[in-house]
């Protein structure tokens, strides 16, 4: 009995995949969960994996294509009463010679001639191919049309896929590197003021401006903005990091204070932890919150699962951990779904203040920006304090401009007074 293998549901950020890779082939024997195809994302690598034993049947799908979430690529048989190797020893004598027919003697070594050198690319484009073999990587047919227009070493390229498949992405990594070093520093100044050049647009990109375009239009956006003098947090950090750090394993960052701070001030303003979905309200009891990370492929957001129920400790042992995984490229879909408020950093740049975009379906997203010090006055007197511009972008649909400016206000003072978020008060 044939059945259909399937691509995975892809969660709500992901549209289509390319089909990176068949693991199997047709005829050959497959065990339950066993690894079949390999589909590349924009910000992960999806296994396909059998859902029982069977022998490969059909693929629907080749390498290099694209796919949607849930499309068939491919069939198995579920047939019990087939030995696979049955099937492998009925394939390999047909294509055995006859008996009848004249094998043809092996033909005379040519004579040897003069060596001919190959030309320098041509060159290159071999021996890529054969270190390829040698390193174990593998390609999609996009990747290795790309590589072969490419004058690039395969030795030169970076994977940034957790099975060690080679994408587009990682070559024209690869192609920037070696031009950089190549061309210097003056050249590409003036390579870019003289002339023009046209590439394709990435899979992140592409995927990025389709879901910027749809936030857009599909909500009734807007941001406010306040400012939290964050000198009460940095005391608190410089008084007991070293001692945290000792007990926890990890170092006490800024995040998972503003993680924490977000929760207490989501569980007192639920409307801003709310989605709208048709024309119902759904109130979610719990924070699950994003924290957007940026890696070589670009900007993804792992979901910090129950914040309202961890700890700081705990928060930080979440973010460093899921930095990791998104640095190795092992984030998971299960890793990046559900989430119901989002934190997005820009300070780590130096953005002094930004308007975040939001996340659908959240309804708000908060935007942390660079410290700075400045003058305040601080109980009638003007001092230097450490300030940071927070911006929170909101569904107007949803919340009013009070519930926004409430919430930041909230958040606010939580972060100017750290200890309540510690004692719970």
């Amino acid at each position: 009995m044939a059945i259909d293998i399937k691509s995975p549901q892809f969660p709500e950020s992901i549209f289509e995949g390319t089909l990176s890779s068949w693991l199997k082939k047709e005829g050959q024997e497959i065990k339950q969960d066993e690894v079949l195809a390999e589909i590349e994302t924009d910000k992960v690598v999806i296994e396909v994996t059998a859902p029982s034993d069977g022998i490969m049947g059909k693929i629907i799908i080749d390498e290099g294509a694209t796919i949607k979430s849930s499309e068939i690529i491919g069939t198995y048989d579920d047939v019990k009463g087939t030995k696979p190797s049955e099937v492998l020893k009925e394939e390999k004598v047909e294509e055995e010679p006859k008996a009848e027919e004249a094998v043809s003697p092996p033909p005379a070594p040519a004579p040897v001639k003069e060596e001919i050198k190959e030309p320098a690319s041509e060159a290159k484009k071999l021996n890529s191919e054969n270190k390829k073999d040698l390193k174990g990587f593998r390609m999609g047919p996009a990747a290795k049309k790309l590589l072969n227009e490419k004058d690039v070493a395969v030795e030169d390229i970076q994977t940034t896929t957790k099975k060690g498949v080679i994408t587009k992405q990682d070559i024209l990594n690869a192609e920037s590197k070696v031009e950089s070093v190549e061309t210097g520093s003056d050249n590409a100044v003036t390579e870019s003021t003289t002339s023009s050049k046209r590439v394709p647009m990435t899979r992140l990109r592409s995927v990025v401006a389709k879901r910027l375009l749809e936030s857009q239009s599909q909500t009734a956006s807007l941001t406010t903005f306040n400012e939290v003098d964050l000198f009460e947090v940095k005391e608190l950090r410089a008084k007991y990091k070293e001692t945290f750090e000792e007990k926890f394993g990890v170092k006490l960052g800024f995040m998972g204070m503003f993680l924490k701070a977000s929760s207490i001030a989501l569980q007192e303003m639920p409307i801003v932890n709310a989605s709208i979905d048709g024309d119902d309200i759904v109130y979610h009891g719990f924070q699950d919150i994003g924290v957007a990370v940026s890696t070589d492929r670009g900007l993804v957001v792992p979901v910090v699962r129950n914040v309202q129920d961890q700890s700081i400790a705990e928060i930080e042992l979440a973010i460093r951990d899921y930095s990791i995984k998104a640095r190795d490229g092992k984030l998971g879909i299960e890793d990046m779904t559900g989430g119901t408020f989002t934190i997005s950093n820009g300070g780590v740049f130096g953005s002094l203040l930004s308007t975040p975009i939001l996340n659908p379906p959240q309804s708000a997203i908060l935007g942390m920006h660079k410290i700075q010090d400045r003058p305040m006055v601080v109980n009638g007197n003007i001092e230097i304090r450490p300030v940071m511009y927070l911006a929170l972008t909101y569904d107007h649909r949803l919340l009013d401009g009070k519930d926004a400016v409430s919430f930041l206000v909230k958040i606010k003072e939580i972060l100017e007074s750290p200890e309540s978020m510690i004692l719970g008060v």
